[in-house]
């Protein structure tokens, strides 16, 4: 029974579409946040002076709003991809369930 109900899912086409979104959107989202991490890393490593440079007459380095950014910009992809499972991907969801519990 059970080897019966994950073929329909693993052949359903609202679960192949789904799988594919899912997965790539996954991958590209991935690849923006280790983009962003790495990027400020490699600005670290190796070009400190460019972080160090100083914003106006205060303490406030370029670093830190790139610091900040990174974090902002991790949160933003976080919020889009949950709004992207929320309006496409729960409907998927919906659509594999109905049709496999038939």
């Amino acid at each position: 029974m059970e080897d019966d109900l994950v073929d329909r899912i693993a052949t359903h086409p609202s679960y192949v579409e789904l799988k594919h979104k899912r997965t790539t959107l996954g991958w590209w989202l991935s690849l923006a946040g280790v983009v962003a991490y790495y990027g400020f890393i490699l600005l670290v490593a190796f070009d400190k002076p460019f972080l160090a440079q100083k914003l106006g007459s205060g303490v406030t380095t370029v670093g830190m709003p790139l610091g900040v950014a990174v974090i902002v910009f991790t949160i933003l992809i976080t919020w889009y991809y949950v709004r992207r499972a929320n309006r496409e991907f729960d409907p998927l969801t919906e659509q594999v369930v109905k049709g496999v519990l038939k």
